[in-house]
């Protein structure tokens, strides 16, 4: 669920970067010779560098003439974004950015990012039609520009720690998928009798703090539950189906399903062994190894049903970049149709023509072909992406303090209504 705005709304990711656009609307892209392109990244893993840094010298090889250089520079702040935009508004403004999912809409409507349909269209063999229309739509603006490729395109799904459940007596979760007794009731229940039997984490989201809330609010799709309506204008935290499922997952949290919040602590790591069922996507795998047994499964069904969610990361050419066209042809490159097969091994593509369990056992090499067919490839073209606004930045703070007396077992409603007092003049603009 995306909220649109106009693209030229006034939108302020931080009030230092209001004050750089409004000073500084676009780069020169005038300048002369080889372009030296520098992309900044979240993720600092050595491996994913590589890779990067390995299709950056092959683009140069090849078009020597355009592009001298391109370096992968990590962004080092822990919060990225908020590291992303102070470096921007400070002028040192990377040519390319990747962009998660939540502040997509946001960067796409304050002109942050700059238009790339046209160079995708007009390079040979790129084939901007393959990519997953769901996948693409949070990406572009009203008159359909283009301003990022979604290069992962992750599933959420429900890791289980089968050693664990077996050795609380729990039953075999795997086989109760395509079933109706498939549902976030039963996952919870088992959670809970594991947590009494054992003294493990029951239900964790590990990516969930009080700050990155949606982490939770995003499961209440299957009760049929939205923080704000589609087109982003009305608060929906009150609504009798949000209420429904945060009731249900304070509940959770009071039984021992699911573990309580404790600050900005991260809650046990899957890997560690004590962990019965954990909601992450993919990438979470590559931390797994076999010192017990465990699966990859579709999210649960709600009151209202399965509805699978998947998280994407965005890469994007800045607007003020000096040399957006050359970073533009870099783009085009660095997210071809090959180009996206070796990102695979990291980051589920977006590309249709990619989703077949041979080129998703480079993503996911620890998971069987029936898993990656059941939570990958059967999930990923119906997924949604985790609800966005295009001005989250502005209200987000308030949901975060809203939504605290609901994670310590204060009243539900109480806090919702709150909440909406609180947002609903931002989102109405």
């Amino acid at each position: 669920m995306r909220a649109t705005r106009s693209r030229g709304a006034a939108i302020a990711l931080t009030g230092v970067l209001a004050v750089s656009l409004s000073a500084c609307a676009g780069g020169d892209d005038g300048a002369s010779g080889p372009a030296d392109l520098k992309m900044a990244l979240w993720s600092s893993n050595e491996d994913h560098l590589a890779l990067l840094q390995e299709i950056g010298d092959a683009y140069v090889a090849e078009h020597g003439d355009e592009v001298a250089s391109i370096t992968f520079e990590p962004v080092t702040n822990p919060d990225y974004i908020a590291g992303l935009t102070t470096q921007i508004a400070g002028g040192d403004v990377p040519d390319l950015a990747w962009i998660p999912e939540a502040s997509g809409p946001e960067f796409v409507d304050s002109g942050i990012l700059y238009d790339v349909r046209e160079t995708l269209e007009g390079t040979e063999g790129y084939d901007l039609d393959d990519i997953i229309p769901a996948a693409l739509e949070p990406w572009q603006d009203d008159a359909g520009g283009v301003y990022a490729y979604p290069f992962s395109n992750s599933p959420i799904a429900l890791y289980v720690n089968e050693t664990l459940l077996a050795e609380a007596g729990q039953p075999d979760v795997k086989a109760l998928v395509g079933t109706p007794e498939y549902t976030w009731e039963t996952v919870t229940d088992i959670a809970a009798a594991t947590n009494g039997a054992t003294g493990a984490s029951g239900l964790n989201i590990p990516t969930f703090n009080p700050t990155n809330w949606s982490a939770v609010t995003m499961l209440g799709s299957a009760w049929g539950a939205a923080p704000w309506s589609e087109d982003g204008a009305t608060c929906e935290f009150a609504s009798p189906e949000m209420i429904e499922y945060l009731t249900w997952y304070q509940d959770q949290i009071a039984r021992g399903a699911i573990p309580a919040v404790s600050g900005n602590a991260a809650p046990a790591a899957f890997a560690s062994g004590d962990v019965a069922f954990s909601v992450a996507q993919l990438s979470q795998s590559g931390s797994l190894d076999d010192s017990f047994e465990w699966s990859f499964l579709p999210l649960p069904a709600g009151p209202e049903g399965y509805h699978p969610i998947v998280g994407q990361a965005g890469v994007s050419v800045l607007e003020r970049s000096e040399r957006k066209e050359e970073a533009a042809g870099f783009l085009a490159y660095l997210t071809n149709s090959a180009n996206a097969e070796l990102l695979a091994q990291f980051f589920p593509p977006p590309r249709q023509s990619l989703l077949n369990v041979e080129t998703l056992s480079q993503a996911a090499p620890k998971l069987s072909p029936e898993e990656i067919q059941t939570a990958i490839i059967d999930v990923v073209p119906e997924a949604q992406v985790k609800p966005q606004h295009s001005v989250l930045s502005q209200f987000s703070d308030a949901v975060r303090a809203g939504l605290d007396p609901v994670w310590s077992g204060g009243d539900v409603e109480s806090a919702v209504n709150e909440i909406c007092e609180q947002i609903s003049p931002t989102l109405e603009g």
